[in-house]
């Protein structure tokens, strides 16, 4: 949309984002932990990429998937995160219609996408313990490219319908959205253009985007529950239950928050989507899936083990030729 559409068909120019409500004298203390989320956020998803590059032992459909995860929750964290920690820090929760739209947007697109790279990876799991002997003929590395792409693609796909709907609402006034960042139900409350098509669509394809691959990411986890209960060692069993419980729990926790923000009916009553489910798909789930899913891991663990190893053979060997 042009700026001159924008200027005749929008009275609004800038929303202002209340965040969690709260009083100026909490603004230090929510800036410190957000920031310490944040940095522990990125820390260890940036960490987890770097590591699966740098070790050959980690180039496997598995890690190529929990790669491509790490990837994505590094742009999530990085859309919402930074602008609140400014908000926090010079009190300024003010934001440009088209920066709103800009957050919505890359939002909306990162959370399908990794709705379908979570169905993906619970896929690649199932083969990889239910069908082991046709795991390495299925499982290849163009279906892996394929997969991802896929899941990145109709991410982005997906969201750009609602966007350009959104965005060509009328908006005359009030202008604070009840949320700390641009989310699509907060801004069609504050149109006073007719939403109800747009509502809907917003239900729809938040369902197709979050239903289906959750059901897949369920069923998978339930065929690899029941495989492993069959295995007959009983630390065997009770190790792969446990890295399995801990993969089913985040993921059940990310959909649930979802569908229920975005797909269950929302009444006219309602002032604003629970924050409380939209902390857990925007801020806690970029945070634990680099523990849940990488470092809990055996392979991991020695690919640790052993770039330290290199790490202080290098840094003795540089040490020793500056003496």
């Amino acid at each position: 949309m042009t700026k001159q559409a924008w200027k005749n068909k929008t009275i609004v120019t800038e929303f202002i984002l209340l965040g969690f409500g709260n009083g100026p004298e909490l603004d230090g203390l929510l800036f410190l932990l957000f920031l310490s989320i944040y940095s522990a956020t990125i820390t260890g998803n940036i960490f987890i990429i770097l590591l699966m590059v740098a070790n050959r032992h980690l180039h496997t459909p598995m890690y190529f998937f929990l790669g491509n995860l790490a990837c994505l929750e590094v742009c999530y964290s990085s859309n919402i995160l930074p602008r609140m920690l400014l908000s926090y820090l010079v009190g300024e929760r003010s934001i440009s219609v088209l920066g709103c739209f800009t957050q919505y947007y890359f939002f909306g697109c990162l959370a399908a996408a990794e709705c379908y790279l979570l169905a993906v990876m619970s896929y690649d799991r199932y083969l990889a313990v239910c069908k082991p002997l046709h795991y390495p003929s299925r499982m290849n590395g163009k279906l892996c490219l394929q997969l991802s792409a896929a899941s990145w693609i109709s991410g982005f796909l997906s969201n750009s319908i609602l966007t350009f709907l959104i965005s060509n609402l009328d908006f005359c006034g009030p202008n604070e959205i009840e949320h700390f960042f641009c989310d699509s139900f907060p801004m069609i409350k504050l149109s006073c253009s007719d939403t109800q098509v747009v509502e809907l669509v917003t239900s729809v394809v938040a369902g197709v985007c979050s239903l289906p691959p959750f059901l897949l990411t369920f069923s998978s986890y339930i065929y690899i529950i029941s495989t492993v209960m069959r295995i007959p060692s009983a630390t065997g069993r009770k190790k792969a239950f446990s890295t399995c419980s801990s993969h089913l729990i985040v993921v059940i926790l990310f959909y649930w928050s979802i569908l229920t923000v975005y797909v269950l009916p929302h009444h006219s009553t309602q002032i604003s989507p629970n924050k409380g489910f939209a902390v857990f798909y925007t801020i806690l789930t970029p945070l634990v899936n680099p523990l849940i899913y990488s470092l809990r891991n055996k392979e991991v663990k020695e690919a640790l083990q052993k770039q330290t190893s290199k790490f202080l053979a290098y840094r003795q060997w540089f040490s020793v030729k500056k003496g």
